[in-house]
C-alpha cells in the first residue's frame, strides 16, 4: 500500500516546482510579491478541489471536507529576503541540493503540503477529518496579523501539523521555546562633558550596568536565554548622554519562566538613583511545551515513519514558529514536518531534495490516519 504512495511521489518534480515558487520574491514587507504568491496558491488549491478564502489582507485558507474536527496544516510563504535578492542569490541546483531564498524556510514545506493532498487524491485514497490549510504571510515578523486567525482555527481543530523545515537529522519538533521581545529605555541627565560632567547622569553608563544584569539571567539548566541584541544612546561627543535604549531577546521553555522574567523586569530599578529605567514589551510567541498529547501525536508519526522504512527522531529548538500559538491554546501540535535542509535566512539556504519523497509520504499518511 505504501509502495504506491512512494511510487507516485517519486514521479513528482519537486525541484522544478519549488524553483518556480522560490523565484517569486515574497519578503514580509513586499505586498506585491505576497499577493502574487497568494494568487498562485489559490489556483493550486482550487485545482485540488479546495474551497478557498482570503484571511486578513494576504493570508489564505483552503478547506477540504471530512468528518469530525479538522486537521490544521500551517505554513507561511513570506521570507526574510528583500526584493532583488535573486539577482545575487539565484535559484540553483547542485547535486541533490536546491539553493535559494526561502526554499527551506519554508516554501519547501508548503509545496509538500500541496503534493501530499495531490498524491492522496491521485491514488484515490481518502482522509477522515476535514483538512484546513492556512498559509500566512507574516510569520517571519512574528505573525502580528495572522496570530488571532491561527489561534481561532486551532481551537476548532483536532491537531496542528506545521510544515516548517525539519530539525537536524530530520527530527520533528515537539518543543519550541517561547520568544519575548523587550525594549529598555533609560533616561539620565545631560551635561557638558568637559566643563561640568559631574552634573550629568550618564544613560549609557546605566545601560552598561543593565546589560551586565540582563546577561546574568541566562541559565543553561532551565534553557532561558536573555540577550541584548541592539543598543545605543547619546547625542554627540561632548555631551553626557541623557538617553539610551536597548532591545532584548528572551527565550524560555515554559510560560512559568516567561512570567518570572516579566516580574524581574517590572521590579528592576536603576543602579544610579538619579536615572530612570523602563522595560516595555513581553512575550511575542508563547512556548510550545512538550505535552503528553504532543508526545502521543509524535509516537503516532514515528510509527508511520517506521512503516515507510525510516527512523524519526524528535527535537526541541530555541526558534519560534506558528506552532507555538497552536500548542499554547492546547492543541496537539507536530512541528518540523517539512523537508530537511539548512542555511535558513542566509546566503546558503538550501533544501535536500532527497528528503521530499519520504517526508511527503509521512505527511500524507498522517492526513490519512489521524
Amino acid at each position: 500500500m505504501q509502495d504506491s504512495l512512494i511510487g507516485y511521489l517519486q514521479t513528482v518534480s519537486f525541484a522544478t516546482q519549488l524553483a518556480e515558487w522560490a523565484r517569486i520574491e515574497t519578503c514580509s514587507n513586499d505586498p506585491e510579491g505576497l499577493a502574487q504568491f497568494a494568487r498562485l496558491l489559490n489556483d493550486r488549491f482550487t485545482q485540488l478541489g479546495a474551497a478557498t478564502e482570503p484571511v486578513g489582507e494576504t493570508h489564505l485558507l483552503a478547506r477540504w471536507p471530512g468528518d469530525g474536527k479538522p486537521l490544521l496544516l500551517l505554513a507561511h510563504f513570506d521570507t526574510v529576503y528583500p526584493r532583488g535578492t535573486l539577482a545575487t542569490q539565484p535559484i540553483r541546483q547542485r547535486g541533490d541540493k536546491l539553493y535559494g531564498p526561502g526554499v527551506v524556510d519554508m516554501k519547501g514545506g508548503l509545496l509538500m503540503g500541496c503534493i501530499a493532498i495531490e498524491a492522496l487524491q491521485a491514488l484515490d485514497r481518502t482522509w477522515r477529518r476535514p483538512i484546513w490549510f492556512l498559509c500566512t504571510s507574516d510569520e517571519e515578523i512574528g505573525s502580528p496579523g495572522a496570530r488571532l486567525y491561527i489561534e481561532d482555527l486551532a481551537r476548532q481543530s483536532q491537531a496542528a501539523l506545521v510544515l516548517e523545515a525539519a530539525a537536524t537529522g530530520g527530527a520533528l519538533k515537539t518543543a519550541r521555546k517561547g520568544v519575548g521581545l523587550y525594549e529598555l529605555a533609560i533616561t539620565g541627565r545631560a551635561a557638558h562633558a568637559g566643563v561640568a560632567p559631574e552634573q550629568g547622569r550618564s544613560a549609557l553608563l546605566e545601560l552598561a550596568h543593565q546589560i551586565i544584569w540582563l546577561h546574568s539571567l541566562n541559565d543553561a539548566e532551565t534553557g532561558t536565554t536573555v540577550n541584548v541584541c541592539t543598543a545605543g544612546g547619546g547625542t554627540t561627543t561632548n555631551v553626557i548622554p541623557a538617553s539610551a535604549r536597548a532591545e532584548v531577546n528572551v527565550r524560555v521553555r515554559t510560560i512559568a519562566e516567561a512570567d518570572r522574567l516579566a516580574r524581574e523586569f517590572d521590579a528592576r530599578r536603576a543602579v544610579d538613583e538619579d536615572v530612570t529605567i523602563r522595560f516595555t514589551g513581553g512575550l511575542n510567541r508563547p512556548p510550545m511545551e512538550r505535552s503528553p498529547e504532543i508526545v502521543q501525536l509524535f509516537e503516532h508519526a514515528r510509527g508511520l515513519a517506521n512503516e515507510l522504512g525510516f527512523d524519526l527522531g524528535e527535537a526541541a529548538t530555541g526558534g519560534g514558529s506558528d506552532g507555538n500559538f497552536t500548542a499554547a491554546v492546547g492543541v496537539p501540535t507536530l512541528d518540523g514536518l517539512g523537508p530537511i535542509g539548512g542555511g535558513a535566512h542566509s546566503l546558503y539556504e538550501h533544501v535536500n531534495l532527497h528528503s521530499f519523497v519520504p517526508r511527503t509520504a509521512l505527511l500524507a499518511r498522517l492526513l490519512e490516519t489521524l
